[in-house]
């Protein structure tokens, strides 16, 4: 009975030690999983656009507004609805390097605030904002990746790609006659760009969460595109919801 008796606490101690290996393994699977290094995210937010009195004097926009004969429409009818993706590398537990790209596009319609066609029906234009931004950013997360919330602020550069027109009839400033015509505009600007947000786990792999971002920009207008100005400010805030997959 003794011999059994000392036998017993030592096969306990054999069963239990894979038991507990076990358990190990599967907990640095599922934190390792949490912390993978590669995160495929994919976004759908609102642009808007910096409004009427903070762009510059120059801007296409404010001269359609303050012409002698202006347009009737508001800057935030070009804000738009941006879709994108992103592809983000964490080289350590609190830091992260990304590259991504979104795309959006808005079209606004207007009309002369004071003129009319001589059956008094109005003189109308189509205003289309089409913006392609590719960024570069650096994050910091305030807590460590594989964290189950993981707040983050970050900042880097943008470039963007923009094609601005307008369609429709136009009145010449002169004669007041009226004349159909398209004018447009477009090239690529840079600018910084800030962010900060916050994302959660779902499971393993996949994670969601919401951003905010703000860009500066303001592309050089020539005079040749027949615009009545020389800038387009493509400042402003984004609001995102974001989604995806970390390996």
């Amino acid at each position: 009975m003794t011999k059994r008796t000392a036998i017993l606490p030592v096969f306990m101690a054999l069963w239990m030690i894979p038991t507990a290996a076990s358990a190990q393994i599967h907990q640095v699977s599922s934190s390792s999983s949490r912390e993978g290094r590669v995160t495929v995210n994919f976004s759908v937010g609102y642009f808007g656009l910096r409004g009427f009195s903070s762009r510059p004097s120059e801007d296409v926009l404010v001269g359609d507004l303050q012409s002698s004969q202006p347009l009737l429409f508001s800057i935030s009818d070009l804000n738009s609805v941006p879709v994108g993706g992103e592809f983000l590398y964490g080289f350590a537990r609190h830091l992260e390097a990304g590259v991504g790209i979104t795309y959006g596009a808005r079209t606004a319609h207007s009309v002369y605030a004071n003129l009319t066609h001589a059956d008094n029906s109005e003189i109308m234009q189509d205003l289309r904002l089409r913006q392609i931004t590719e960024s570069f950013s650096g994050r910091y997360l305030f807590l460590p990746r594989g964290s189950p919330i993981e707040p983050y602020a970050g900042a880097g550069l943008v470039a963007i790609n923009y094609e601005y027109s307008e369609t429709g009839e136009f009145v010449d400033l002169n004669d007041l006659s009226i004349f159909p015509a398209q004018f447009k505009t477009s090239g690529t600007v840079a600018g910084p760009v800030i962010l900060g947000g916050v994302r959660g786990h779902i499971g393993h792999k996949f994670i969601a969460g919401g951003e905010f971002r703000w860009q500066k920009a303001t592309a050089d207008v020539p005079v040749s595109d027949g615009f009545l100005g020389t800038k387009l400010d493509l400042t402003g805030w984004q609001g995102n919801v974001t989604f995806g997959f970390r390996f």
